[in-house]
C-alpha cells in the first residue's frame, strides 16, 4: 500500500516504544483505530444535499423540454 514492508513496520514499532512508552502505546492505537472507524462512517454516509440534486435537476430538465 504505502511500500511499508516488515522492517519498516518493525522500526516505526521500535520508535513508538521508546517515544510514548509501552503504557500508553495500547491507548494511542485504540484512539487512533476509533478516528479511522468514525471518519469512514463519515464519509460513507449518504449525504441528503447529494442525493437531492439528481432530482432537482431533473425537475429542471423536465420543465425546460416543457417549455419548448
Amino acid at each position: 500500500m504505502f511500500g511499508l514492508g516488515l522492517p519498516e513496520l518493525l522500526l516505526i514499532l521500535v520508535i513508538g516504544l521508546i517515544f510514548f512508552g509501552p503504557g500508553n502505546l495500547p491507548d494511542i492505537g485504540k484512539a487512533l483505530g476509533k478516528s479511522m472507524r468514525e471518519f469512514k462512517q463519515a464519509v460513507n454516509e449518504a449525504d441528503p444535499s447529494k442525493e437531492a440534486l439528481p432530482a432537482a435537476k431533473t425537475e429542471e430538465q423536465n420543465d425546460a423540454g416543457q417549455a419548448k
